[in-house]
């Protein structure tokens, strides 16, 4: 079940995780296509284009208006991202890839 929320084209799951409505993308994902390539709005409707202008920008406009709890967000599962990697050790082919580059 979702929630609407004041934002076109914005739901909230059970979590309170905000979603794009229709398009199984979290607002999140947006953000961090913009923090991690620079990416405007019509570059993330080209690399995806099931999701319009309109909801690309309006996933904008709510992490705008709510940007610690999406910061919070993005920490939290950057975190998880690196204690997973920490539980797994050094990747062999990471490994492989450093050596021929050292050559």
């Amino acid at each position: 079940m979702t929630t609407a929320t004041t934002y076109q084209h914005i739901v909230l799951d059970e979590a309170g995780t905000a979603w794009v409505e229709g398009a199984n993308t979290k607002v999140v994902e947006i953000v961090m296509d913009v923090k991690a390539y620079g990416w405007s709005p019509e570059e993330i409707h080209l690399q995806h284009p099931h999701l319009s202008l309109g909801q690309i920008h309006s996933a904008l406009a709510y992490y705008w208006d709510n940007v610690e709890d999406i910061e919070r967000d993005i920490a939290r599962r950057s975190a998880e991202v690196e204690a997973i990697r920490a539980e797994l050790g050094p990747s062999d082919i990471r490994q492989k890839i450093s050596q021929k580059r050292n050559r």
